[in-house]
């Protein structure tokens, strides 16, 4: 399932991570895991990678990543609010990530409600930043079957990451 344009991703993410010296850590919701299976697809990747939550439920995302049961009943598990505080809670949970990708979303073929169509995925990115952690979101609609939204999806997640590292 992981193709070798993924596994290249990997590699790129891999060594702007080595390059900086961090660690990230994954928190997924639609994508179960496929973020931390691309990401250690990768050989070497236990230099870059320290661990992935797979937070399907809205209680995993509450108990292990500490997403504000407001911030479910405010803006739903499929929001750029949870996305946040679910790569943040990362950070909080491991502390030798500097770096956090969250993804959450509805890869279908059911699941949309009105405004939140099959194929929306929120992603999370957070960083270390001095002695806070700095999140941004960004949501993203993708479109084919489930197999073909999750791929896309960690697909952005990685390439977000990228974005984010050659920010500084």
């Amino acid at each position: 399932m992981i193709d070798r344009d993924l596994r290249a991703l990997s590699g790129e993410l891999g060594a702007a991570l080595r390059a900086a010296g961090w660690m990230c850590a994954t928190a997924e919701s639609c994508t179960g895991g496929l973020l931390a299976g691309a990401i250690t697809a990768c050989p070497g990747s236990s230099q870059w990678f320290e661990r992935g939550f797979v937070t399907y439920s809205n209680a995993a995302k509450v108990e292990q990543l500490w997403v504000s049961v407001d911030t479910l009943e405010r803006y739903g598990a499929v929001s750029e609010e949870t996305a946040m505080e679910m790569a943040g809670g990362v950070l909080g949970a491991v502390p030798a990530a500097r770096l956090a990708l969250a993804t959450t979303g509805i890869a279908g073929p059911d699941g949309a409600t009105p405004g939140k169509p099959v194929g929306m995925v929120c992603f999370g990115v957070a960083r270390r930043a001095g002695p806070g952690i700095v999140t941004r979101a960004v949501t993203r609609v993708f479109e084919g079957d489930r197999a073909a939204i999750r791929l896309a999806a960690v697909r952005f997640a990685m390439q977000a990451a990228l974005e984010d590292l050659k920010r500084g």
